[in-house]
């Protein structure tokens, strides 16, 4: 069995891999400065960013293995495994880390905003790729992370700290708009073409009679992609979430057994509700009329 290193705090892995310890609740690693690196399966229980500055490969994320490339940054959260077993050999890599304990939500507006940082929960697969110069404007923003952290700590190091980590995160929300924007129109062109007919083929094959109503994450899991990354192609395709794409759909589907003589209890089970009145509600509330009135129409 694989070891795993448990991340409960920033210098857990700061200390494995021979880095600063520069504060309790954050951490800023130079791989390049680093003399005795080495691999390790991580178990974070902290928020946790890693640019990479050369190509490594066979990492892993969960269950699936990966290639990290060059100026590449993935993020990973609390929860979440990663990284690569150790092999007990040193190695030299080059890049950036910043870690960061979830203390820092605690009443700041970063606590506010990490629900909205939807890579925190990306696959690896769907990690953000850098052009030189947007590596330079996050890498700027770390050094002066480390730069605070490195002087003698007052009342306001916390707070400006904090700060500049939410700058991070909002340089790396807008580079993933452009990516998302980007791939929407190229890679994932045909995406909804297909997102259209798994909704189809999932009641061809009866799929709803054993799981229910289709969800994100079935979608999201058959077209190869994590959730969030999915939500948020979507929405930059539609400019609506996929959720409402299901739902739109499932009524569309809804209509046409109710005008083909089903009846309301054999179209929500056709469609896999788990009880009608949980149907009518949302038939009524997509449609403003519930489907008894849609009938007498």
């Amino acid at each position: 069995m694989e070891k795993i290193l448990k991340v409960h705090h920033v210098n857990d892995y700061a200390r494995y891999i021979g880095a600063p310890e520069l504060h309790p609740l954050v951490s800023v690693i130079h791989y390049d400065e680093l003399e005795h690196c080495r691999h390790s399966l991580n178990n974070y229980d902290v928020y946790a960013m890693f640019i990479g500055d050369e190509e490594l490969e066979d990492l892993s994320y969960g269950q699936l293995q990966y290639d990290l490339h060059r100026h590449a940054l993935m993020c990973v959260a609390p929860g979440q495994i990663g990284g690569k077993a150790d092999t007990g050999e040193e190695i030299h890599t080059k890049g950036w880390a910043l870690l960061f304990d979830t203390e820092l939500q605690r009443n700041s507006e970063l606590g506010h905003r990490m629900a909205d940082y939807h890579f925190f929960s990306y696959s690896t697969s769907e990690a953000l790729l850098m052009s030189p110069s947007q590596r330079q404007s996050i890498v700027t923003l770390l050094e002066q992370i480390r730069t605070e952290l490195r002087q003698e700590e007052d009342a306001n190091t916390l707070r400006i700290v904090t700060s500049l980590i939410e700058l991070v995160l909002e340089l790396v929300s807008r580079y993933y708009a452009l990516q998302l924007s980007t791939s929407a129109t190229t890679t994932n062109s045909d995406l909804l073409p297909r997102f259209e007919r798994l909704l189809q083929k999932y009641y061809d094959d009866g799929l709803q009679r054993s799981l229910g109503l289709p969800s994100v994450k079935y979608c999201a899991q058959q077209l190869f992609l994590s959730p969030n990354y999915f939500g948020d192609l979507i929405r930059e395709l539609t400019g609506d979430s996929p959720t409402s794409y299901i739902r739109r759909f499932i009524m569309q589907r809804a209509q046409s057994l109710l005008i083909s003589g089903a009846t309301i209890t054999e179209t929500a089970e056709q469609l896999g509700f788990e009880y009608p009145q949980h149907f009518t509600r949302q038939f009524k509330k997509h449609y403003g009329v519930t489907p008894s009135e849609f009938t007498r129409k």
